[in-house]
């Protein structure tokens, strides 16, 4: 009887955990909150102090004496965006230019630096 419960439990443990890594990664309210989406009024001192944290998360240091400024604030925004890309977008499938397919119907693309005939 121990062993059925154990083995019940073990297995809704496990299908739990199966369905939080199927959700996404954020809620939409969690997507909205990244620093660089745009704000709907005025910037309040806590919205200012969450963004230097999540920039600190990726990297950045602020500082005084800071001689990489502003390409140190980049590079952390750069990794923002990327980490947004991967917690809020929808995963798409990548087209190569050599795989896609013109509609039905479509004139032939020509390279732009190729004359024409």
């Amino acid at each position: 009887m121990k062993l059925a419960k154990k083995t019940l439990l073990s297995a809704l443990l496990l299908l739990g955990s199966v369905s939080a890594m199927a959700a996404p990664h954020l809620t939409p309210q969690q997507c909205n909150d990244y620093p660089f989406k745009p704000l709907k009024g005025e910037v309040t001192h806590k919205q200012l102090m969450r963004e230097l944290g999540e920039l600190e998360a990726v990297g950045y240091q602020p500082s005084n004496d800071d001689d990489d400024y502003p390409g140190d604030l980049e590079q952390a925004e750069h990794k923002l965006r990327a980490e947004y890309r991967a917690d809020c977008m929808p995963a798409t499938p990548h087209v190569s230019a050599s795989n896609a397919q013109a509609p039905a119907g479509a004139a032939p693309v020509q390279a732009a630096n190729q004359p024409a005939g």
